[in-house]
């Protein structure tokens, strides 16, 4: 009987430790908007060479112009095209990247621990849409891409990431070991 006692004791200050910690939690989201993604991103009007009118329509790239999407349905932007190799399947990559979801909420970015992110490339170490994205890029390049659920955790979902959420990161292909 004491033993009950003991437990039922111990259960309760546990109870009551848990309730107080959750009164005591931020009121505000913890995670913070980042930039837009590409359908929402805004493109300056070009402007003719004598910079005084938009350029013809003919000369206006569109956003869709710089998307390419795979057979797989993973999208990306060239934000800047790198000029060194490119990785092969088997091979260690590091990166800098930032992940948010498509409403600009930030989960995960090795640039905020000032620690880049090294993997084997095609091994399956990551989710499936970057090995895909990430294989194609160069060295000193940098990408967004726009994985979804399929290449990304599908229905599962993982920690603060939702079931069946559309993923977007800016990653940055920093050497090859």
């Amino acid at each position: 009987m004491r033993e009950i006692l003991i437990s039922v004791g111990v259960m309760l200050v546990c109870v009551v430790f848990l309730i107080v910690a959750q009164f005591n939690q931020p009121k505000e989201a913890i995670a913070t908007p980042l930039q837009p993604t590409i359908e929402q991103a805004q493109l300056p009007t070009p402007m003719s060479d004598d910079a005084t009118e938009p350029a013809s329509t003919s000369e206006t790239a569109t956003p869709e112009a710089a998307v390419t999407t795979t057979d797989s349905g993973l999208q990306y932007v060239d934000l800047v095209e790198g000029t060194g190799a490119t990785p092969r399947p088997g091979q260690t990559v590091y990166v800098h990247y930032t992940g948010t979801l498509q409403d600009g909420t930030k989960f995960d970015s090795s640039r905020d621990r000032n620690r880049p992110f090294s993997f084997r490339l095609g091994a399956g170490q990551v989710i499936r849409g970057w090995d895909e994205g990430i294989s194609t890029m160069r060295v000193g390049g940098r990408r967004q891409l726009v994985i979804p659920p399929e290449l990304g955790y599908g229905s599962r979902g993982v920690g603060p990431i939702p079931p069946n959420s559309t993923l977007v990161f800016d990653v940055e292909l920093l050497r090859i070991g």
